[in-house]
């Protein structure tokens, strides 16, 4: 026998190459671990428009974890949250373009790293849940870890798998709640274009299809790792997708019903859409009030040759106060008597704050029901505040906050939705004013028994021409669905459209071009049910976010009982 054959067939050499080989597979996993997990956070930042591309949503979760695999706890959270900060910075980028001076790198810096702590956490929770984890040292050779998980019951790898997706929607539960929420990059919004699959939210909001693409990515990080350490046995990486891959195929089935054909409307409501796209620096420009003013009246008239039934004019798009400007008042009360049109508007108002010196007033950003005599039937004031956009927190305290925003004061904040009923044609409706549509709990509130539609009245100039707009539309699409309602979007400066029921968007782009973001307006055809029915509520709206709150339920047990375990 040959010294080379030998030598191979040693145990100790063989174990020495063994462990020669590991240690550098540990050290190239150490140097690209931190790379990757910035491209695992920019894959998932495409998946949002825009680009859009949603697959990508179905394979970042799974990548970011899966590179922790066998990393202690605090590398485990560094990565997570490395992802999380290049996903928020790449996805939120648009917030740069606020005209103002140093809030914007603020707003951006500070948002992402906060939202970051999320997906951290995610990761960090998931290892410390892991079949294969051990409870003293949390820290293994990369080939030790992989194969102690892929050689663990496979029940136990599907179960896990399972509690990953519900520590997601739970934390991105929490995310959208704590601290006023921010739920406007939810996973499943990336998927606002695959209707098949939208058409879930309807029963389980938004958190349902989030947990669906999780479980999915999860999942197949199990089956890849499962086919990495028995090549030979194939078809057990298949074992692994198949519990996903059926709830798909009947989440997809469900949904192509819903989508299938429907009985024409029993009647329709016309609607005129109006998008001035004013620069957000004139709308602070108290000398181009007139101008700005002049020619949303003239955008409006041109509109009204139509003749359609209501009159939509986004937020922010009024100067001065419809209630206490007389040349503002005057103005539109006129064009809705002349043309006997309904109107809803966007525009600040103020009331005198009780137990003041008469001095002193309340703020907030309204909208209007105007009817065709030209009267304000109803008011709805915006419930969930911009921070730094609308007020500043803790500024009585921390008055130097107040040179990281534009405003001069603070707006206060509506208490409650407020229906707009049209006496003729008949119709109700209710307003959602900026990135509330974000915001599903108050879109459920808003829609009632007798709920026609919705409307989203929003200025998204801030943010010029960005992928903003079309990252805000997405979230739209979802309230449509949850609550079974058309919604309509007027925008100052893109995205004007209206969305049916099953989320499909239409007059997304003006008639003579595809920009989006230029001034002028749409008009669109409502469908409504007959005046004397109402429409079949959804289960969402019946009963809200029974999903979201399952898995926050299960997260609180599965963690608890781990830590027990660990503890005991």
């Amino acid at each position: 026998m040959s010294t080379s054959a030998t030598v191979a067939l040693s145990p100790l050499a063989g174990f020495g190459k063994l462990r020669e080989l590991q240690n550098i597979t540990n050290q190239v996993a150490k140097l690209h671990r931190p790379l990757l997990a910035v491209i695992a956070g920019l894959l998932l930042a495409a998946a949002f428009p825009r680009p859009g591309v949603a697959g990508l949503a179905w394979l970042a979760p799974g990548l970011l974890l899966f590179l922790a695999l066998g990393q202690g706890s605090k590398a485990a959270f560094r990565l997570g949250w490395l992802a999380g900060f290049a996903f928020n910075l790449t996805a939120l980028y648009w917030l740069l373009y606020m005209p103002v001076a140093v809030a914007p790198i603020f707003a951006w810096l500070a948002l992402s790293a906060y939202c970051a702590l999320y997906p951290a956490l995610w990761v960090w929770l998931c290892w410390r849940l892991a079949p294969a984890s051990p409870s003293h040292s949390p820290t293994l050779p990369l080939s030790h870890f992989s194969a102690a998980l892929a050689n663990t019951a496979w029940l136990q790898r599907a179960v896990w798998a399972l509690a990953c997706a519900a520590l997601w929607v739970a934390l991105e539960f929490i995310l959208g709640r704590f601290l006023t929420g921010f739920p406007w990059l939810a996973l499943g919004v990336s998927q606002y274009r695959l209707l098949p699959l939208v058409q879930i939210v309807s029963v389980t909001g938004i958190a349902g299809l989030s947990f669906l693409v999780v479980w999915f990515s999860v999942s197949l990080g199990c089956a890849l790792l499962s086919l990495v350490q028995q090549p030979q046995r194939r078809w057990l990486m298949w074992r692994e997708l198949l519990p996903v891959t059926l709830v798909l195929a009947g989440v997809a089935a469900f949904g192509l019903g819903r989508l299938g054909p429907e009985a024409p409307a029993a009647r329709e409501l016309k609607v005129a859409l109006i998008q001035p796209s004013i620069p957000q620096t004139l709308l602070w420009d108290a000398k181009e009030n007139t101008n700005r003013f002049n020619q949303l009246l003239a955008l409006s008239r041109a509109a009204l040759a139509s003749q359609p039934d209501v009159l939509i004019w986004p937020e922010a798009a009024v100067p001065g106060r419809v209630r206490y400007d007389p040349f503002v008042s005057d103005a539109i009360s006129g064009l809705a008597r002349a043309h006997r049109v309904w109107m809803i508007i966007g525009a600040d108002d103020a009331e005198p704050r009780q137990g003041g010196d008469g001095n002193d007033a309340d703020y907030f950003n309204a909208s209007f029901l105007i009817t065709p005599e030209g009267k304000v039937a109803a008011r709805y004031v915006k419930r969930r505040l911009v921070i730094f956009g609308e007020y500043v927190p803790l500024v009585k305290w921390l008055p130097f906050l107040k040179q990281l925003t534009p405003i001069e004061g603070g707006f206060t904040a509506g208490e409650q939705a407020v229906p707009f009923e049209l006496t003729e044609p008949r119709a109700k409706t209710a307003v959602l004013i900026c990135f509330e549509d974000a915001f599903a709990d108050l879109a459920r509130e808003a829609v009632v028994a007798d709920t026609d539609f919705l409307v989203n009245l929003t200025n998204d100039g801030w943010f010029r021409e960005s992928a903003a707009q079309w990252q805000h539309a997405a979230n739209s699409v979802f309230r449509a669905v949850e609550n079974g309602v058309p919604l309509v979007r007027c925008a100052n400066n893109g995205l004007t459209c209206w969305i049916d029921a099953r989320g499909r968007m239409h007059e997304v782009y003006f008639p003579d071009s595809p920009d989006i973001y230029r001034a002028g307006f749409k008009t669109a055809r409502l469908p409504l049910p007959a005046s004397d029915m109402r429409r079949a509520p959804t289960f969402y709206n019946q009963h809200g976010e029974w999903f979201a709150w399952g898995c926050v339920v299960v997260a609180v047990v599965i963690v608890t009982v781990n830590f027990v375990r660990r503890h005991a």
